[in-house]
């Protein structure tokens, strides 16, 4: 090709407008981490092909987010977890059953111009691992993580309800809920957000560097009953449920700001998801 029709080519390349998918790529490029499948971090709804016109980073990709990220301009939407109700976002089920919210979710998308992509698996698999590390900072315990552990933190002397209403104070988290007694006297903290599971839970539990265990949300007949029988056992154990949403938002935050320092061609902001609790006063 002759150098004057190089110079064109590369001056229409640079002028393509930025797609989902070419942000999907830079992601991979830029994560960190070996990017493996199966995965869940794939596109969810929308055609990746679609033109990008600003970037919306959220917890979870609910109706009420799809409407403020499109309100601000943003037709890409990158949630942590799933979109339709599963962990795999299967709809298979909910389409054949012609499930009346997901139809008027996925009309939305549709109508909205609007694409959705997961970043779950390979955000978690970073280093250090962001939704633990944005959550102890947010709870202003970064000068007191353990050197052998990023899941183990050391905390001046408290006692649990002291410890719970100050952590629903910086979240803000208005339904944390607690079991344990709330005068014991605590500074060995383990955090867990998200959904672990019962397994992660137990074992951070059993060590003798966790008295409260602080995590995002568990089943109750799963790591709730073992924690109220490790009370009742008289071991010195509490623990602290926060909400998924409340656990993980401001490690969506950091992702919002990193995914930012390398796609300058459109905006990029974080839409928090709400937490949909509220307790009667």
């Amino acid at each position: 090709m002759p150098p004057f029709a190089c110079l064109v080519a590369a001056t229409l390349l640079s002028q393509a407008p930025l797609t989902a998918r070419d942000v999907v790529e830079r992601i991979k490029q830029h994560i960190g981490v070996p990017w493996t499948e199966p995965t869940v971090d794939t596109f969810k709804d929308g055609d990746a092909a679609t033109p990008v016109t600003g970037i919306a980073v959220t917890m979870m990709a609910t109706f009420d987010v799809l409407r403020r990220a499109s309100a601000r301009g943003a037709n890409l939407v990158i949630t942590h977890e799933p979109t339709f109700y599963d962990h795999f976002d299967k709809l298979d089920v909910l389409e054949a059953e012609h499930d009346s919210v997901t139809r008027a979710k996925r009309a939305f998308i549709r109508d909205h111009r609007m694409v959705v992509v997961r970043m779950h698996d390979h955000w978690h698999r970073r280093r250090p691992e962001p939704m633990a590390v944005n959550l102890a900072r947010v709870l202003g315990w970064d000068g007191y993580q353990r050197p052998d552990s990023e899941w183990l933190y050391r905390i001046p002397e408290t006692t649990l309800a002291e410890l719970a209403a100050t952590i629903r104070r910086r979240l803000p988290a208005p339904t944390l809920r607690v079991v344990g007694d709330s005068g014991l006297v605590v500074t060995k903290i383990g955090l867990s957000p998200g959904a672990a599971g019962f397994d992660t839970h137990r074992k951070l539990l059993q060590q003798d560097a966790v008295e409260v265990l602080v995590i995002g949300e568990a089943r109750e007949w799963e790591t709730v009953e073992y924690a109220a029988d490790a009370v009742t056992a008289g071991r010195k154990k509490a623990l602290i449920i926060l909400g998924h949403i409340p656990s993980e938002q401001d490690g969506m935050a950091e992702f919002a700001r990193w995914l930012g320092t390398f796609v300058k061609e459109v905006p990029v902001t974080f839409v928090p998801a709400a937490d949909p609790f509220w307790a009667p006063r």
